[in-house]
């Protein structure tokens, strides 16, 4: 089942569309705001924007010109399930009965309905605990439940708002594993702000900023060479963008980054220039050879990042040992050079339109 959604709503400055073809996993992320929750609730008609077209598998489940509906289909007739942040379970029934809802809502007779409901909880790993109430169910549990009694209904699209949000740390890894193997084949929509997510469970990534989609693409080429700051934030990366003038990034203020770059660019095409923390080194003092990949900054944060320290200074960060940082004595409004090598650096374009999808 293929998704093709466009969304205009003007009240809140968004303008977007996605596709998903059939049987694939769409992770969208962005900053709070950025128009997610908007991009779901079209989809699930929760929302009736001023311009919209939402179809599933040829079928249009919405269609809005102006303001002007022309096609609605209501969001219990859509076949589409939706999993919020928090379980949302039925609390008078039993953890079966909440999973055999949907079926039954769809007209499924009882025994079978029950029967679907045993089989979908076997799957999420909950059979034994069908005749428990949610109240009696730990957060995990609760979100397993939910997740079986969303797909018990065999819906044409799952759309999942921040699953693991309101879950332990503890309990996300099993539920995550849980989602993998259930959304496999199926087509399905995630908003998520777990880089994790995206790289276990979907096959694409779209990132969506200010209420437009400025990335959209299989998932590891978006975090491996990602073309916004949101995206190489989440991917843990360094991200430098300006122009390139030739031979490097010109930044402005006289700063150029020079890199190792493996597609052609035109001379002052925008560009970005990638690096991992890891690759940065922190100074106090001017450097040898004064290479050309040097960031003059003040510190803004120095904390621990697994066995590292990770140093924050202006818009960079630089990974480093405890010794490194101890003999340096970094502390917050420090000043510090921040230099990269330029076999550490990849450069490549950002054309505008090429990597995001025409708006409505």
């Amino acid at each position: 089942m293929s998704l093709s959604l466009r969304a205009a709503v003007p009240e809140r400055g968004v303008d977007v569309r996605v596709d998903v073809p059939a049987g694939r996993t769409l992770a969208v992320l962005g900053p709070n705001g950025a128009g997610k929750s908007t991009l779901l609730a079209a989809a699930a008609g929760l929302l009736r924007p001023h311009d919209a077209r939402v179809v599933l598998d040829g079928r249009e489940l919405t269609v809005v010109d102006g303001g002007r509906t022309r096609t609605w289909v209501p969001p219990h007739a859509r076949g589409v399930g939706l999993l919020a942040q928090e379980a949302r379970l039925f609390p008078h029934l039993s953890v079966l009965d909440n999973v055999a809802f949907g079926p039954r809502s769809a007209g499924v007779p009882r025994a079978r309905a029950r029967a679907v409901a045993h089989e979908w909880l076997a799957r999420v790993g909950l059979d034994g605990l069908d005749a428990r109430k949610p109240a009696a169910l730990s957060g995990g549990q609760a979100q397993r439940a939910a997740i079986a009694r969303a797909l018990a209904a065999d819906p044409r699209l799952v759309l999942l708002d921040e699953p693991f949000a309101a879950l332990d740390v503890g309990a996300t890894p099993a539920l995550r594993h849980t989602l993998s193997e259930v959304l496999a084949g199926r087509t399905a929509v995630l908003v998520t702000h777990d880089v994790l997510d995206a790289l276990l469970l979907a096959d694409d990534v779209a990132v969506i900023e200010a209420g437009r989609v400025v990335e959209h693409g299989p998932t590891r080429d978006v975090l491996n060479r990602p073309r916004s700051a949101f995206a190489a934030r989440i991917a843990g990366l360094n991200m430098v963008g300006g122009t390139w003038d030739g031979t490097g990034v010109r930044v402005g203020e006289g700063l150029r980054v020079q890199g190792v770059c493996d597609e052609p660019l035109t001379a002052g095409a925008p560009a970005v220039a990638v690096f991992r923390p890891a690759a940065v080194s922190v100074h106090t003092a001017p450097v040898t050879g004064s290479p050309r990949n040097t960031f003059l900054a003040d510190i803004t944060v120095v904390e621990p990042h697994g066995d590292l320290v990770r140093v924050r200074a202006g818009d960079l960060a630089a990974d480093i040992t405890p010794a490194s940082a101890t003999e340096l004595r970094l502390v917050p409004g420090a000043g510090v050079r921040l230099v990269v090598k330029a076999a550490e650096v990849t450069i490549y374009s950002v054309v505008r339109g090429q990597h995001e999808h025409p708006q409505p």
